[in-house]
């Protein structure tokens, strides 16, 4: 297992910082800080966001229910309060990311490489972590709360996490 998490991160660190920068000019699907962004509450609801970085905004409450989100990149990001209820985050990436109060239920989130996020006070019932990449400490923290079976992959929760 920590050989595992060694390999992921330094996956993930050849990917956020040598891919980036080829990737973000040809890449129309970057959402990226900028003046007046009203990104706060918005609705991707059902939408197909596939591959593309959100980096550096704040997505406060937004509403990101059953959306595609396949490959997906959230780079030191704001998830605080948003929905992704029934969304597919597999292979996504999520680094410095804050879920905090956000809805995971029901979520696909396999082989999605989340390292330095927070997921404090979260709803993860029916969530599917399988072969996903978390810090230890969150990982023992969603255990305490982890429920449920997802209605996509029939995957147990607890078992995806590793929970024991």
């Amino acid at each position: 297992m920590k050989y595992r998490q060694i390999l992921a991160s330094f996956v993930l660190a050849i990917v956020l910082f040598v891919f980036p920068l080829s990737a973000q000019a040809a890449s129309s699907s970057s959402i990226t800080r900028s003046a007046g962004d009203g990104l706060k509450s918005k609705d991707y609801s059902g939408q197909s966001l596939v591959g593309t970085e959100f980096t550096n905004v704040d997505l406060e409450n937004a509403n990101f229910g059953n959306a595609d989100l396949r490959g997906a990149v959230f780079n030191g990001t704001v998830l605080e309060g948003v929905n992704l209820h029934g969304a597919d985050f597999s292979n996504g990436i999520a680094y410095l990311a804050r879920f905090n109060n956000a809805d995971l239920s029901d979520t696909v989130l396999t082989e999605a490489m989340m390292l330095r996020s927070t997921f404090d006070n979260v709803d993860i019932t029916g969530a599917d972590f399988t072969d996903a990449v978390l810090d230890g400490t969150q990982i023992k923290k969603l255990c305490t709360k982890a429920s449920g079976v997802n209605s996509k992959t029939g995957v147990n929760t607890r078992e995806s996490l590793g929970c024991k």
